[in-house]
């Protein structure tokens, strides 16, 4: 990707077009970009909220911890995704903690300062971080009470429609999703077993509702599906 590889300008990446390019070369001071192992911790809990992050390439899990001790994954993000932006609403310390789920993982970083300024000098990019904000914060409190109303199959084609409606390209009447989720994945994120992720999404196979593979996931026909 050249000089892009050290920035926060990806092109295929919506959020970014709104930046000038002029303003690439000039903030290369302000990011610093890290490559990560898989398993290495980005941030913990109670951290100090001074950062927010771009993944360039790989993947990382978002989670918690329960009273008890438990993991509760609340997403997994990939190249191209945005995390700890709730900084910039007034977030004081992490809430949560972020994982590096593969190798050689690449996440840039940026002051939170240094953003401000970029969003002050910036309509259009301070919508649309703070859109961000809103939709992230409207998808968690859509989960909980998922979690509560809802069985498993329903939480599981939830997961797959709400996926179609954020990363899919429209073909059609179907709809292709890069799948960088497994099997386990989607059970952290739906509170379900990995066996019974796996037994729906072959049913659903089985229905001609979709089709998937490591790579794709096929969704036939959403409102179908839904």
């Amino acid at each position: 990707m050249g000089d892009k590889s050290n920035l926060w300008y990806f092109e295929h990446v919506d959020l970014y077009k709104v930046l000038c390019p002029h303003l690439v070369k000039a903030d290369k001071a302000h990011n610093d970009k890290k490559v990560y192992a898989k398993g290495e911790f980005i941030y913990f809990p109670n951290q100090k909220s001074t950062t927010i992050y771009l993944i360039a390439n790989g993947r990382v899990k978002i989670g918690s911890y329960t009273d008890d001790g438990n993991e509760s994954v609340k997403s997994i993000l990939g190249a191209g995704d945005i995390f700890g932006e709730l900084a910039l609403a007034g977030e004081e310390k992490r809430p949560d903690f972020a994982q590096v789920l593969d190798d050689s993982t690449a996440v840039c970083q940026m002051n939170i300062e240094h953003m401000h300024t970029l969003m002050l000098k910036n309509k259009p990019l301070n919508l649309k971080i703070y859109k961000l904000i809103g939709l992230r914060l409207k998808k968690l409190e859509r989960r909980i009470e998922s979690m509560v109303f809802k069985d498993a199959r329903t939480r599981i084609i939830d997961f797959l429609i709400e996926l179609a409606e954020e990363k899919g390209t429209k073909v059609g009447f179907e709809t292709m999703i890069r799948n960088h989720y497994t099997h386990k994945d989607i059970a952290s994120l739906t509170a379900t077993s990995r066996q019974t992720v796996t037994t729906i999404l072959n049913e659903l196979k089985d229905k001609n509702l979709i089709n998937f593979n490591r790579r794709q996931i096929l969704i036939r026909d959403i409102d179908q599906l839904a």
